[in-house]
């Protein structure tokens, strides 16, 4: 079933905790890639210094202010796009950034675009685990870019889907790769999963 709108339309750190165990799926003419989603982590208004609303509404972060259950993907360092899902009420920037994914269908695919074959001689091969870890590389492994952004989350080729599956037990933590805001235990994941960010 794919999450409703609704799901979205509310407080961000509960969004983000019901988020672990749910589905990401994309939908591409070259196939189909899903991956249970085991990290996120919330980013909640303009008084969230890590939030990009801090300094206020801006072109590029038009996304965060509109409806909950759309996507707002941007370009992290000119590098990595970076997926996150919209919550609480538009008007209201907030969102929940995926950080990792356990990958469950369309590996062949994802190890094509993740470019498992370019890996120096003698390094180990990339375990399958780690296909989605890291929101770069879920993005990339996913075919997730910036003509996404915007995209609704229930009404596209990019959608988050609940298929009942269980999951471990929840962690709460501190957000990565931020220098602001770092006081927030706003990262939730899977304890002790395999697919999740090392901080």
């Amino acid at each position: 079933m794919i999450l409703p709108q609704d799901f979205y339309a509310r407080p961000t750190l509960e969004v983000a905790r019901d988020l672990l165990g749910k589905v990401l799926v994309h939908r591409t003419d070259d196939g189909v890639t899903a991956g249970t989603i085991v990290e996120v982590e919330a980013y909640v208004g303009e008084d969230d210094p890590a939030c990009h609303a801090a300094a206020g509404a801006t072109v590029r972060n038009a996304p965060l202010y509109g409806p909950p259950g759309h996507a707002y993907v941007y370009l992290n360092y000119g590098l990595h796009h970076m997926v996150n899902a919209v919550t609480e009420a538009a008007g209201f920037p907030a969102a929940v950034l995926v950080r990792a994914l356990e990958p469950v269908e369309g590996l062949p695919l994802m190890r094509q675009r993740r470019g498992r074959a370019k890996w120096r001689a003698g390094k180990p091969p990339m375990q399958d685990a780690h296909l989605c870890r890291g929101p770069g590389n879920l993005t990339l492994a996913m075919g997730i870019d910036r003509s996404l952004d915007t995209s609704s989350l229930f009404a596209s080729p990019l959608t988050i889907e609940d298929r009942g599956l269980v999951i471990g037990d929840a962690a709460w933590g501190p957000r990565i790769g931020i220098t602001k805001g770092v006081e927030h235990p706003w990262r939730v994941y899977v304890a002790g999963h395999a697919s999740v960010s090392r901080p």
